[in-house]
């Protein structure tokens, strides 16, 4: 059983980290680190207003409020397409960053294409628009077997992303959640994940070449990385591995997310990726309330927490 706090810890922690990251987003790590984003600001390549988030919020609340003890993947897929049509979990009104990858899925899906295959296979369709907005089906899949939480990802992913390097890549998020939720501390998450999930994905018949994919996460400590070998593109490894990076190098919310943030590039969502987590481990009380009072939205936000929990 989860309760509405953690509901609230991990969807606030995506939302107040892609706000932090949105003026971030396309500045170089040298950049930042002579001027590092220490709080909520204004401005950035889309000039937004102080608590703007972005498409991974949006998203990740389109998510959470179409997920219903009565699955319906087109309902999940259509709000998708709500999005672009009208002012459905935009923060101001307006869309100012979307992905090409998740832009030519909701066209798909718009043309009648159904929502399993409306997402691109390809190796080159590989960016981070569905991990970032997964986080929501930890809460439903949470008391269902492994095969299961599996078979649902991969539908809840390819509405965008059909490869199954970003099925992986948000499975593994997935579980990691489940354990943190389940109250596991982080390092051990990421332990235990080292031999269940390369043994999980090989009983599936997953090729060992997209497994060794993975290594820095599988099989590696990726927490002796330097910051200069971890990556922060749009890439969908790259912003797992970052993310992960950042949760077990930081010990609270704020540390966690800002060197994200700071990382640099794809700024918002590696940002919202980690606070997922972090909001997950160190709960609500640990988001600077200065952060969430200035979010956009924030009592549409609260409304679709606690309809979530009911749902």
């Amino acid at each position: 059983m989860f309760y509405l706090d953690q509901v609230r810890s991990a969807l606030f922690g995506i939302s107040v980290a892609d706000a932090l990251g949105v003026p971030a987003e396309f500045m170089d790590r040298a950049s930042l680190k002579a001027t590092p984003i220490t709080g909520m600001q204004s401005g950035g390549i889309h000039n937004q207003e102080v608590g703007t988030w972005s498409d991974d919020s949006s998203l990740t609340f389109c998510l959470a409020d179409n997920l219903e003890l009565n699955f319906n993947l087109e309902k999940i897929a259509n709000s998708f397409l709500k999005w672009v049509e009208e002012d459905y979990w935009r923060p101001r009104g307006e869309i100012f960053d979307i992905g090409i990858a998740t832009r030519k899925s909701i066209f798909n899906i718009y043309t009648g294409v159904l929502p399993e295959l409306s997402g691109g296979e390809s190796e080159l369709d590989n960016g981070n628009g569905a991990l970032m907005r997964i986080l929501p089906l930890v809460f439903f899949t949470f008391d269902k077997n492994i095969d299961e939480r599996f078979t649902y990802t991969k539908k809840i992913v390819s509405i965008t992303h059909r490869h199954i390097r970003s099925i992986i890549a948000c499975f593994y998020y997935l579980e990691f959640a489940r354990y943190l939720l389940n109250g596991l501390d982080k390092l051990n998450s990421y332990m235990r994940l080292q031999k269940e999930i390369p043994d999980y994905l090989a009983r599936l018949n997953i090729s060992k070449t997209e497994i060794d994919m993975f290594d820095r996460l599988f099989r590696q400590n990726i927490t002796q990385f330097n910051e200069d070998e971890i990556e922060s593109s749009g890439y969908v490894l790259h912003t797992l591995e970052a993310s992960i990076w950042c949760l077990l190098n930081n010990n609270d919310y704020s540390s966690t997310v800002l060197n994200a943030v700071n990382l640099g590039e794809d700024s918002d969502t590696t940002a919202a990726v980690a606070g997922g987590l972090a909001g997950l481990l160190y709960g609500i009380d640990s988001i600077p309330q200065e952060w969430m009072n200035v979010l956009a939205k924030k009592e549409d936000m609260n409304n679709c927490q606690k309809n979530f929990l009911m749902q």
